[in-house]
């Protein structure tokens, strides 16, 4: 095992307080150097703007909470699309991320690198810095619409903590549900 960064700094506060400590949570590194979370995060949600085919300018929102005792910083999340009629093409320029959920945004996130793999079906969202245990973050990935074929749509949201060698942990699945476009029914 090794002891996060966090835990310097946590013994120097309490040493200095004087009696006051702070939990101190360790990362769990395995002897070939691969890096896992203590307790991984949790996808809190998945949820879409529009639910209507071939619509244009939806954003797709995925809502992880990182726990105190996660032992590390949460670096990236890929978002894999593992059933769908169609594959989803996403504007990967205009993704962003904040601290909070879709309805109480609160601070927005810097990123780094946004990148997608077409033959995974995957798109890899990078935080640059990594996002410190106990915060909830939210993803806002950008469809260049949404799909033309209505279903079922489930996109696997995988969480990787900080490290050269790290195990990305499965959250879950974001399930999207899109319909023929309902304005054009017509009831007698």
């Amino acid at each position: 095992m090794r002891v996060a960064t966090l835990f310097g700094i946590t013994l120097s506060l309490a040493i200095g307080i004087g009696g006051v400590t702070v939990p101190v949570t360790q990362a769990v590194q395995l002897r070939d150097g691969t890096v896992y979370f203590v307790q991984p995060p949790k996808l809190v949600e998945a949820t879409t703007t529009y639910k209507d085919v071939n619509v244009w300018g939806a954003t797709y929102y995925f809502t992880i909470n990182v726990p105190e005792n996660a032992g590390e910083s949460l670096q990236k999340v890929t978002i894999a699309q593992k059933e769908g009629a169609e594959n989803i093409r996403y504007d990967l320029d205009d993704t962003r991320a904040f601290v909070g959920t879709s309805e109480r945004k609160e601070s927005r996130l810097t990123l780094g690198p946004v990148t997608r793999e077409r033959e995974t079906r995957t798109v890899t969202v990078n935080f640059e810095p990594p996002l410190t245990p106990g915060q909830t973050v939210t993803i806002a990935l950008r469809p260049v619409k949404n799909p033309s074929f209505s279903g079922v749509y489930l996109l696997g949201v995988t969480a990787f903590p900080v490290g050269g060698k790290s195990h990305g942990q499965f959250l879950g699945f974001g399930r999207f549900q899109f319909y023929n476009n309902r304005s054009h029914w017509w009831f007698p």
